[in-house]
């Protein structure tokens, strides 16, 4: 989202640089009011940190109307309220100012009265189920309705799920909402009064106010003549549409021949109206049946045929709401979109994704994301932005108590310390369910944490598949919707890296990595210790600057006096030593010592701990290793 964030004092601007923690690349403007206008056309959400007052007085010029002006929000300096002022449905302020006040712990004053009431937004309703609203001006006075009323009453010809508080009528003359292509539903609709059947359009028995929501659900099938101008094929499609009483608003897209994809005038009429154009070839179109065909068609395109085998293809449909109409240069069929349409998907909600998902194997994404040291300010802009685009977090308690400010409104998986396996099974299983997951590592997700379990299991349940489908094809089975589904060829998963343990120490030691270095795990829960001696030996007596993770726990007290006892084989008692528990955390400790006296200070699983080489020294209190820079020649 572009977001830009206003402010006129110190203590206004202290808060907008701490909103770039939720929205890493908003833009933090001084506020004047010759500032405005500018960013009310550049960025889609305004976010003020001043009296409301000031606000109302400067945007009053602005406005448009609130399918076209940017969110705007309004905060005290304190962040104690997030007031939603502008644009709260469709322009989104009323989610910003509750993703706001959850980010700050603060409270999003609401006043729209759909909101307030808990009754569907009719724009925001009409936006989730991709309809046209026809006439704004009409929707506060419907809106009102449906608030008094506590229902609105729909004609739909469509078929539509529609919220509890709408009623479906029969009758157009009782309803508040038509949903329809018709342009005039009453021109074809015969309606009884006083028992005798009678034409309604003239509007005398009718319910005052209608209001029509336009599904996206006509095709229209177009051929023409090469150089045809694009006003020419919009005054064709125009003629059509209205001497057959339908809405140009509910026009989807255009379908012709392969040829033709590239007509000039047809991809301007396109994308003046942000259509599609879906094309077929000749084949496909001479493969569609009962169409009458054309001799100059086929001479000019290879095709017996183009307006009416395109628009029977595109839309999935066996009838035409309008056959083949010859303008001018242009040929017109139109048919009315029907899922399950050739070189058409069907457009689903997310809920029908997530059940076709579970299904059909279909996946949502894993991100695998580095949360570093764990406060706000060291989690990278990107890895934000993935826990925010998340439905769900997966994580060790530890980590996602850090990050709570992101993560508010998630629904949330946390398990103990050694339960990573299940943890990583459990966000591949939602992502298989086509959830968005980010599954949370501190530090660096792939420095000893979770992206290498993630791709193990992903690589695991590939193995299984394959056994399962070999099995059923020695089987002969015929059935094809029982193959295994491979998760690797179904999961989206990306790795989002963080500021390590072995950074994170290493910046509060001074520079103690500088050269060469290698990192152990003590932890031999994984691993056999008579290997990770061998690789203490190795790295020890290379000169490795060696970075100890996992150093110390209750269940294993004396591996970290074995490590020092085999790198003090290589190093001298006075080789400087680095401990440091929390690093850039509250609770940070930070200890320099050297290897002889290292064991006498505090050591445990939350520390790393860093053992300079053999050129490796002190200065300031802090730890250096040298890279060799003053040995070069200048």
């Amino acid at each position: 989202m572009s977001v830009a964030i206003l402010y006129i004092t110190d203590r206004g601007h202290t808060l907008a640089k701490r909103l770039t923690g939720l929205y890493p690349e908003a833009r933090i403007v001084k506020f004047s009011s010759g500032t405005v206008p500018a960013l009310w056309k550049e960025s889609k959400n305004l976010i003020f940190i001043m009296a409301t007052g000031i606000v109302v007085r400067t945007i009053a010029p602005l406005l448009q109307g609130k399918h076209v002006d940017p969110a705007v929000v309004v905060l005290d300096e304190k962040g104690m309220f997030a007031v939603s002022l502008l644009s709260g449905h469709l322009g989104g302020a009323n989610e910003l100012a509750k993703e706001i006040a959850n980010f700050l712990g603060s409270e999003a004053v609401i006043t729209t009265a759909s909101d307030v009431n808990t009754m569907p937004s009719i724009d925001l309703w009409a936006r989730d189920n991709d309809l046209t609203i026809e006439n704004w001006s009409l929707v506060p006075q419907i809106g009102t309705r449906c608030i008094n009323n506590g229902t609105l009453r729909v004609y739909t010809d469509v078929g539509i799920e529609l919220p509890d508080e709408f009623l479906k009528v029969s009758d157009p003359r009782f309803a508040d909402l038509f949903i329809t292509n018709k342009r005039d539903v009453y021109s074809t609709s015969a309606v009884r009064v006083s028992g005798e059947s009678t034409q309604c359009s003239a509007g005398a028995c009718r319910v005052k106010g209608q209001l029509y929501l336009r599904p996206k659900n006509l095709i229209l099938g177009i051929g023409c003549n090469s150089n045809t101008p694009a006003d020419e094929i919009e005054q064709a499609a125009r003629r059509t549409l209205d001497a057959y009483n339908l809405s140009f608003a509910s026009v989807h897209s255009i379908a012709t021949i392969d040829i033709k994809g590239n007509e000039p005038g047809l991809k301007a009429f396109a994308e003046k109206h942000t259509l599609g154009i879906v094309t077929f070839t000749p084949d496909e179109l001479n493969r569609v049946e009962g169409i009458a065909k054309s001799e100059a068609a086929l001479k000019a395109t290879g095709a017996h045929a183009v307006a009416e085998p395109a628009a029977f293809l595109s839309s999935g449909s066996n009838v035409l709401l309008v056959s083949k109409q010859k303008i001018g240069n242009v040929t017109i069929a139109v048919a009315e979109k029907r899922f399950g349409g050739q070189k058409e998907e069907k457009k689903v909600s997310v809920k029908e994704k997530n059940s076709a998902a579970e299904k059909m194997g279909a996946s949502g994404k894993i991100y695998i994301v580095g949360t570093g040291p764990g406060s706000i300010e060291h989690i990278t802009p990107h890895a934000q932005d993935a826990i925010r685009k998340s439905d769900i977090i997966v994580g060790y308690g530890t980590y996602i108590d850090l990050i709570g400010e992101l993560i508010k409104d998630k629904e949330v998986f946390s398990t103990g310390m050694t339960k990573e396996t299940d943890r990583c099974r459990k966000a591949v299983e939602l992502a298989l369910e086509g959830k968005t997951v980010a599954v949370i590592s501190g530090g660096d997700p792939g420095i000893y944490a979770m992206a290498g379990l993630v791709f193990e299991l992903i690589k695991t349940r590939d193995e299984l598949s394959v056994m399962s489908n070999e099995l059923k094809d020695s089987a002969l089975s015929s059935d094809a919707s029982r193959i295994t589904p491979r998760a690797s060829r179904s999961l989206s998963v990306e790795v989002i890296p963080g500021i390590s343990a072995l950074n994170a120490c290493a910046a509060r030691l001074g520079a103690p990595l500088m050269h060469d270095f290698a990192s152990i795990s003590l932890s031999d829960r994984l691993t056999p210790w008579d290997l990770i001696e061998k690789r203490l030996e190795a790295a020890a007596m290379a000169d490795f600057v060696i970075a100890l993770y996992n150093p110390k726990s209750k269940g294993r007290a004396e591996h970290i006096g074995r490590a020092r006892e085999i790198i003090a084989k290589h190093r001298a008692p006075g080789t400087p030593v680095g401990i440091v528990k929390g690093a850039m955390r509250e609770d940070e400790k930070i200890v320099i010592t050297d290897l002889k006296a290292m064991l006498d200070h505090d050591i445990d699983m939350q520390t790393t701990v860093i053992i300079g080489n053999s050129k490796t020294f002190l200065w300031n209190n802090l730890i250096i290793t040298p890279r060799g820079y003053e040995n070069k020649k200048q």
